[in-house]
């Protein structure tokens, strides 16, 4: 009974001591007798004592392997300091156990070589400016060649670029007068926005002005041609009213005379009034009374009386 309750002990011990739990998003992978048998993912697993051994513990989740700075030479000569982060996961722990012997000492190493093969085809200023090609280059090229370690390149990016010092310094000079003339560009463009804006304001008032004296003119004339009219349809229907009176010749001889007094206008001014005219007057008391035909002139001196006759008595002596 002792020897099956130590048997019993035994076997409990050699069981909890070779079971294992993988946590989430990791994976073991186990050998039998040195060969590869399986690989236990998340979960509780027990193993042959042994016989049966973890061979790698490997994690699925991704990874950032970030990799050092390292010169590279572009196709213009220019030595440059350029460091890469690479992005990547195992999707495969067998290949990644069993592909290389590092698998990740394989994976910066080759992305440095393949680096400075693409940046050896640029000169500076593309490689500059060529970020995005050269990550998407980079993680094609390590993707394909990561396949058999089971490894899953998901993306590389260049982290720093870092030309020369005297190129530096170039480039600071440049992006200065660029900068500067940048500045002209956009002053002179302001100043000629805003001598353009000052001559159309002009242009506009004195287009404005022209229109206002245009319309005072306007105004002015109708103004006058209405005031004619009217004086003149008065006169009209002045004529038109004396028409339909009837009036005698003595009314119209006083209409004329009236017409030559208002052609002399109270001034010095010589009037040829024709005979009949003035026969008429004479003959009209109405028109001789109204118009006061005599009062114009003075009337001429009486004659001086004649002298006293002689005394005979007196200028005999």
């Amino acid at each position: 009974m002792v020897y099956f309750i130590i048997i019993a002990v035994v076997l409990l011990v050699l069981i909890f001591a070779n079971a294992k739990i993988v946590p989430q998003a990791h994976e073991y992978v186990i050998e039998l007798l040195g060969k590869y048998k399986t690989t236990w993912s998340a979960g509780f697993h027990v193993k042959l004592p042994l016989i049966e051994r973890i061979a790698r513990r490997v994690t699925l989740k991704e990874q950032v392997l970030d990799s050092p700075p390292q010169p590279v030479i572009t196709k213009d000569n220019v030595t440059m300091q350029i460091d890469t982060v690479i992005y990547y996961a195992v999707y495969d722990s067998k290949l990644f156990a069993y592909g290389a012997v590092n698998p990740i000492s394989a994976l910066s190493n080759l992305a440095a070589t393949t680096l400075r093969n693409i940046v050896g085809e640029l000169e500076l200023d593309g490689t500059l400016t060529s970020r995005d090609t050269i990550n998407a280059k980079m993680t094609s090229i390590l993707d394909e060649a990561t396949d058999k370690w089971g490894i899953k390149v998901n993306r590389v990016e260049l982290k720093n670029i870092i030309p020369p010092a005297e190129i530096q310094n170039a480039m600071e000079k440049q992006m200065k007068a660029e900068r500067d003339r940048r500045e002209t560009l956009l002053q002179a463009e302001g100043h000629k926005a805003a001598a353009i804006t000052r001559a159309e304001g002009d242009k506009q008032a004195m287009i404005l002005a022209a229109e206002g004296e245009r319309d005072a003119r306007i105004a002015r004339a109708e103004g006058e041609a209405r005031a004619i009219f009217l004086s003149k349809k008065a006169e009209a229907d002045g004529l038109r009213e004396l028409k339909n009176a009837a009036a005698d010749e003595a009314v119209l001889a006083l209409k004329k005379y009236e017409a030559l007094v208002a052609m002399a206008d109270g001034k010095a001014a010589k009037l040829i009034i024709p005979s009949d005219a003035v026969e008429l007057v004479k003959r009209s008391v109405v028109f001789s009374e109204t118009a006061g035909i005599g009062a114009t002139t003075d009337p001429a001196p009486d004659a001086p009386p004649p002298p006293p006759a002689p005394d005979p008595c007196c200028d005999d002596e």
